[in-house]
């Protein structure tokens, strides 16, 4: 029995097993299984290191369990079942492509402003509290807006220095796994640096660039 508390009167919930060797020990000693929300405000940045939890939550709660940093940065991908067709809620840290790889063709339905089956399928969602923008052509858009207090979230090292107050790489050399570990914590050293906005480059659409753009957008004007 799963309490509708947990399901949000929903006919499905989402089981997980993290292979954390710390979660697990927490988990070899309690007799129940763990419901719990994200350790972070509803819409805000994922938390990725246990300072991130303290920093949202710092006098609210008695412990914080430091397992270190997260290894895969991004969520989970969360995947459920439709009239027998796999379905993929939430664009995760294992991509489409290992997926399908091993079961075939899947449905994405990964947007749902209303009644959403998953979590992280708003349209605002992981969004710092500074003005972010998902950018394509970033050479023009920093033209645009000469004078401000800009923060730049860029995918490699293989761009032109820009005249900005901070760079922040996801990964020099492009990895795009390096780069999801990377994605939380770079945006949270950003969000804390008081600039005008922030502005994050496009990363490559496939593998999980997917993940990753789908994070971006969600969390930028």
């Amino acid at each position: 029995e799963v309490p509708d508390l947990i399901t949000a009167r929903k006919d499905t919930v989402g089981i997980r097993m993290p292979q954390h060797e710390l979660t697990l020990e927490l988990l070899r000693n309690l007799d129940f299984p763990v419901a719990a929300p994200s350790a972070n405000p509803f819409t805000h940045i994922s938390p990725t290191t246990a300072q991130h939890v303290k920093n949202y939550f710092d006098g609210s709660l008695e412990m914080v369990l430091d397992g270190g940093n997260c290894e895969n940065g991004i969520e989970s991908t969360i995947i459920g079942f439709e009239n027998e067709k796999t379905v993929v809620y939430r664009l995760g840290s294992i991509s489409l492509e290992d997926i399908t790889s091993i079961i075939g063709p899947v449905t994405v339905k990964n947007n749902k402003e209303q009644a959403p089956n998953a979590p992280g399928m708003l349209e605002k969602h992981y969004a710092p509290r500074t003005a972010t923008y998902l950018v394509d052509d970033i050479s023009e858009f920093i033209a645009l807006h000469a004078g401000k207090k800009i923060g730049l979230l860029l995918h490699s090292t293989d761009h032109p220095d820009y005249a900005v107050t901070q760079v922040n790489y996801l990964s020099k050399t492009g990895h795009l796994k390096e780069a999801a570990s990377r994605l939380y914590n770079a945006m949270h050293e950003l969000d804390q640096l008081d600039l005008d906005m922030i502005v994050a480059q496009r990363l490559p659409d496939h593998d999980l660039g997917k993940s990753i753009n789908d994070r971006l957008k969600r969390a930028t004007k």
